[in-house]
């Protein structure tokens, strides 16, 4: 059939309105690719590097724990030293950083795409795993004894519940999450008198709650709760909540970090001045006003009373402010290790603990070691190093788990299609 003038214009003008619309299509397409790429949050490298950071204090405290001559609490004025003291205290910033920063984490993935089912069911998985991890391969490699496993609640213990609480509430307003988690850290002392002895058949919970103790749920099943859940599931779901930050324009960000930080600090020395509340120990007056000091910053860690949680997480808040301002090039190592971190921790205790035992072996030779069904005791008592020799023990710990968590981090990204590289 064969048009005339009229009709061939007409033809052509609908082809090319046709071709305008969808290219004008293709381009807002485009567009909103674009803008929605923008809108997401780049991994950010300050939390890495301060979770870092705090993975190599906590192999300080490790290394202490296994190498150390001092058969003593390193908190205990009585017997203690200033340097031991705060070799030990500085490493308190290591548990509340470390679930504050996953808690921040779990908000800024958020950010990258996932929606919150997906969060929700990673967060519930993840922490479920990291349960199992700790009653069981973590928990073997303090002893090497098989009696150890299913037996004792540790760190990861306390992020992987807190990961499945987070996993129930994220579904909540931001702000609904903020009241609960600061209703938990803030509100949490005022039930320090309650014992699990009180509360009988159910006297367990509550130690699982709130109480370190060794708790029998079943005749003759031990179970030792070191990290009571409360108020540890209020600092993850504060990280959560503070993740917010990190949408804001980075000066205003600055500053509340900074203004965060030193306000906590602040409420920490106005309340704990009082005494009267927010740590069920109370501080004193010492013979010197060195150990009055050491004293008023000793805070109740099993739970982490309100006040502990205010002066580490308030030096956490700054560190995070100082290294938001800091040129990231100098701080590679932290990057990696903050990168790793649960292959970290699974490996930190076996090379912590085999390399004690290498050294026990090269002092005493085999006879004082024991071996039974259950698991190898090898410590003589009168192992031990004095602390400028756990400190070099710490760096030669410390530079060998970088060698090993950098080849893992290079193999992880030459094999991403391996799904089990996912749990680690």
């Amino acid at each position: 059939m064969k048009l005339n003038i009229s009709q061939k214009r007409s033809l052509s003008n609908q082809i090319i309105r046709t071709y305008a619309m969808e290219k004008l299509d293709t381009n807002k397409l485009t567009l909103d690719s674009k803008n929605q790429n923008q809108d997401r949050i780049p991994r950010v490298i300050s939390v890495d590097i301060l979770r870092g950071l705090v993975m190599v204090l906590m192999t300080l405290d490790h290394v202490r724990m296994f190498f150390s001559n001092a058969d003593f609490n390193p908190l205990d004025l009585t017997e203690t030293n200033i340097p031991l003291f705060l070799t030990r205290w500085i490493t308190h910033l290591c548990a509340p950083t470390f679930i504050f920063l996953a808690g921040i984490g779990a908000y800024l993935s958020l950010k990258r795409g996932k929606t919150k089912q997906r969060l929700s069911r990673f967060l519930l998985l993840r922490g479920l795993w990291l349960v199992f991890l700790d009653l069981t391969v973590v928990s073997f490699s303090w002893g090497f004894k098989l009696s150890y496993i299913f037996s004792g609640a540790g760190v990861l213990w306390a992020i992987g519940c807190s990961m499945i609480f987070l996993a129930a509430i994220i579904y909540l307003p931001t702000r609904t999450i903020a009241i609960i988690a600061i209703f938990l850290i803030v509100g949490h002392n005022f039930f320090d008198n309650v014992q699990a002895e009180q509360l009988g058949n159910i006297g367990w919970l509550w130690a699982i709650l709130h109480q370190r103790t060794m708790i029998e749920p079943i005749s003759g099943f031990r179970f030792f709760v070191l990290y009571p859940l409360i108020p540890w599931i209020g600092v993850m779901a504060l990280g959560y909540v503070f993740g917010t930050l990190f949408e804001m324009e980075k000066e205003r960000r600055l500053q509340l970090l900074r203004k965060i930080g030193l306000s906590m600090i602040v409420a920490f020395i106005v309340i704990r001045a009082t005494n009267i509340y927010g740590d069920p120990n109370s501080w004193s007056i010492q013979s010197n006003f060195p150990d009055t000091l050491l004293s008023f910053i000793n805070c109740h860690k099993y739970p982490p009373s309100l006040l502990y949680l205010l002066i580490t997480l308030g030096i956490a808040i700054l560190l995070l402010y100082w290294l938001e301002k800091t040129k990231i090039r100098y701080f590679k190592p932290l990057i990696i290790l903050g990168q790793q971190p649960l292959f970290f921790y699974v490996i930190h205790i076996y090379l912590i603990h085999l390399t004690a035992i290498l050294f026990a072996l090269y002092r005493y030779g085999i006879e004082p070691f024991t071996f039974s069904q259950v698991g190898i005791n090898w410590k003589p008592q009168a192992f031990g190093y004095n602390l400028p020799i756990v400190y070099l023990i710490w760096l030669l710990i410390t530079f060998l788990l970088y060698i090993i968590c950098n080849w893992f981090a290079k193999y992880k990204k030459n094999h991403k299609s391996k799904w089990w590289l996912n749990y680690l």
